[in-house]
């Protein structure tokens, strides 16, 4: 069983209620592109859909130390994976609905919009990324400001 795999099914135990499908195959995509440095801080899963009826769009979402990553491996063939780099990272929303809760991470070129998440686990999901985002953020900035300063 993959670190992915085991990793995921934590999150599952500890924040039930959320809607996810096939979650070995969607952490195989994840594993795929995991760099040799690059290490797991956080991982949830959702549906990357902003259709209601849509319960088959299940994805996995890692927080790594360097990116957020984004998997999704399709029913046939191929996948998709989506990586948001902290200078791409803009806001954060957090919706709760009747069931599930809803995540819209907009980002310089798009809104990834994760839904079906477990209720329970939005305030750890928002605060996860927030802090990752905002500490890596403050380390870019004190990178551009040292460049400045060189010149």
């Amino acid at each position: 069983m993959s670190s992915v795999y085991s990793k995921i099914c934590e999150y599952i135990r500890q924040f039930p209620g959320g809607l996810a499908w096939r979650l070995k195959k969607h952490s195989s995509v994840i594993e795929k592109h995991l760099n040799p440095n690059e290490e797991i801080l956080f991982i949830f899963c959702g549906q990357k859909t902003i259709n209601p009826w849509d319960i088959f769009s299940t994805c996995i979402i890692a927080i790594t130390n360097k990116r957020l990553m984004l998997a999704q491996k399709k029913v046939l063939f191929g996948y998709t994976f989506v990586s948001v780099t902290p200078d791409m990272y803009n806001d954060l929303t957090v919706k709760e609905g009747l069931f599930w809760g809803m995540i819209d991470i907009d980002t310089i070129k798009e809104h990834i919009i994760l839904t079906k998440l477990s209720k329970k686990a939005l305030n750890v999901i928002e605060t996860q990324i927030t802090e990752y985002m905002i500490k890596e953020k403050q380390k870019y900035k004190l990178r551009e400001d040292y460049k400045e300063i060189e010149i």
